[in-house]
């Protein structure tokens, strides 16, 4: 099924909950309403906006659908921004005269004749206005390049909602053109010159931008124009654009409140078939909070819980009573670029195969202890804590972002340059003893092995690289790199034991290293670990560290690789956080590094 396809069966949902705007309307963000007289003359000013903290925000309110704006002056009827409606805007405004004059000259002719008493009242108030008056009350700066609509002194209703102004509007939209299949919907019809803007896509214009639109030669075909090129009924247009921007509006129990990467993601149920539309909100609201799991505490341990029981094998349907089996689901993935979209993914399956699929994720990426706590990691949270420079959102690489939530929602390979990536933020200074970089790689690894594991074996080297990376510490892991990990973790807890806090520990020296070419950093390492140790021996610690210390050896056998590959790097830093957060081998472990946090809190104090 299709992008607009689905779209346009979403629109009936919405129609069916009273969401749905009418053809011919569009939801716009309006900030103030002029009240006039029924002479004309200005009386008063309504303020809409609405508190959003400290900010008053616009309120989104059903107007006459917003023309396609591009180089050339195009007025909105019965609404639109102050320096068409009343000629004065906050910058230079070098074509402010003509809009306004636009917007006059277009409602003049429109209501000429109109008997209706708003109608006839803008008319006059139109007529008889200079952008002068802004100067004088009830006007006000606020106003300035905000939306406008108007409304009748002692109405409660907007100028655009009477009757008389829907009729004028219907009189308005005259089909012209050649009848072409639609292929929305496949019936004959109208086609759509130019497609509807749809706003909401973090990053895009304000103002919004395309979704579907062929404004350059090399985009036609056979000498047709615009929309001709893609024929889709103005029907249709109006359908898919109304649902799609429905679902993008901030509110939306439709769209993930944070994006993946730049990506504004929009997800729902469809109802073509036998689903109601009670079973297809369950279907979004659980989705929706195992996408993004719930900040409370609580429902994060419920959500923890059901992703639990799911990877455990129990039917999707236990989740909720509500959930019907077979429920078709869409996912749309939208970044912006430039004044179009761009369709990062497009997913479309079984709302079944969805979640198992996010709870397959869940498993891979389970680690022991846990980084993340009760509140399972949304996909944009991970990528946040192990992909990004300084841990903020415009640094996650978008490309980077958009394969990696196909993988999840796919089931398929997480891409290699996931694991190269925060394998990079480690080697760049990110602490891998958070567990999150861990996290990752554990699952790119465990992802990549369940896959290959069903193909032949060819060597011992593969053998190892299809085993499953351990969850918790894994003392007896024949891989070297993981020992390797291990070991490191062992000498940095010597040095912390012995030196305490210092300001350059040999993590922060030498990690890096010590990861991908092991044979030309262990043997100075060590050296240095015998004095630590040595150190704590003659105060009477540490025997348990110099214990862990020649088990770990025992399992290298004297072996230092020249180098690792990528995958053993990513071993080498899940071995490093098992170690380093794992449980040691005896309480006289535990006691004395206690005794060792306490000591370095202390000096931080």
């Amino acid at each position: 099924m299709t992008i607009l396809r689905s779209l346009d069966g979403y629109y009936d949902r919405m129609a069916e909950r009273g969401e749905a705007e009418p053809p011919g309307f569009s939801r716009e963000k309006i900030s103030f309403a002029i009240e006039i007289a029924p002479d004309g003359m200005p009386v008063g000013v309504i303020d809409l906006r609405a508190a959003s903290g400290k900010r008053l925000i616009p309120q989104l309110l059903s107007v006459p659908a917003a023309v396609k704006r591009t180089a050339g002056i195009l007025p909105n009827l019965f609404w639109d921004k102050s320096a068409y409606v009343l000629g004065r805007t906050a910058g230079d405004g070098k074509r402010t005269a003509l809009e306004h004059e636009a917007f006059k000259t277009t409602h003049i002719e429109l209501l000429a004749g109109a008997g209706d008493p708003g109608l006839l009242a803008l008319h006059r108030f139109l007529e008889g206005w200079a952008p002068e008056g802004f100067d004088a009350p009830p006007f006000n700066p606020d106003m300035l390049d905000a939306n406008i609509v108007f409304r009748l002194k002692g109405e409660n209703g907007f100028i655009h909602q009477r009757a008389a102004a829907h009729a004028l509007l219907t009189s308005r939209t005259g089909d012209e053109g050649r009848l072409v299949p639609c292929l929305v919907t496949g019936r004959l019809s109208i086609a759509q010159r130019l497609h509807p803007t749809i706003k909401g896509v973090s990053g895009a214009q304000s103002s919004g931008a395309a979704l579907v639109s062929f404004n350059l030669d090399a985009f036609a075909s056979y000498g047709k124009e615009q929309g001709e090129n893609g024929p889709t009924s103005q029907e249709a247009a109006f359908r898919y654009g109304a649902a799609l921007n429905g679902m993008l509006e901030r509110t939306s129990r439709n769209r993930l409140a944070r994006g993946i990467g730049d990506a504004t993601v929009v997800f729902w149920a469809d109802t073509s078939q036998t689903v109601d539309e009670a079973q297809a909100r369950a279907a979004e609201d659980v989705f929706a909070a195992f996408a993004e799991p719930p900040d409370d505490p609580d429902e994060a341990r419920k959500v923890r819980e059901q992703l639990e029981s799911v990877m455990q094998g129990h039917p999707v349907e236990m989740l909720d009573p509500r959930l019907s089996p077979g429920t078709r689901f869409h996912v749309l993935g939208l970044a912006p670029n430039a004044a179009r979209l761009s369709v990062r993914y497009w997913l479309s399956d079984d709302f079944g195969a969805f979640v198992q699929r996010l709870a397959e994720h869940y498993r891979d990426l389970s680690v022991m202890p846990r980084p993340w706590g009760e509140r399972p990691p949304s996909i944009s949270w991970l990528l946040l804590k192990t992909t990004a420079m300084l841990e903020k959102y415009e640094n996650i690489p978008p490309q980077l972002a958009g394969e990696v939530t196909r993988a999840v929602l796919e089931g398929t390979r997480y891409p290699r340059s996931l694991l190269a990536a925060a394998i990079m933020r480690v080697r760049a200074g990110d602490d891998p003893s958070t567990g999150w970089h861990a996290a990752v790689i554990k699952a790119v690894l465990r992802r990549d092995a369940r896959l290959r594991s069903a193909g032949p074996q060819t060597s011992d080297n593969f053998d190892l690289a299809k085993e499953d990376p351990p969850v918790s510490l894994e003392r007896d892991n024949p891989h070297p790199a993981y020992q390797l990990g291990r070991l490191f973790a062992a000498y940095e807890t010597a040095q912390r034991m012995a030196l305490g806090k210092i300001n350059a520990t040999i993590r922060d020296r030498y990690f890096g290293a010590a990861s991908a070419t092991p044979a030309s950093v262990f043997p100075l390492l060590m050296r240095g670990a015998q004095n630590h140790m040595g150190k704590l021996r003659k105060g009477g610690k540490g025997a348990w560290l110099e214990r862990e210390v020649e088990e770990i050896a025992n399992h290298l056998g004297g072996y230092l690789p020249r180098s690792l590959p990528l995958e053993a790097q990513g071993r080498f830093v899940l071995g490093y956080y098992h170690q380093r957060r794992g449980e040691f081998a005896d309480r006289e472990a535990e006691a004395e590094l206690a005794v060792t946090d306490a000591e370095d809190t202390t000096n931080d104090e």
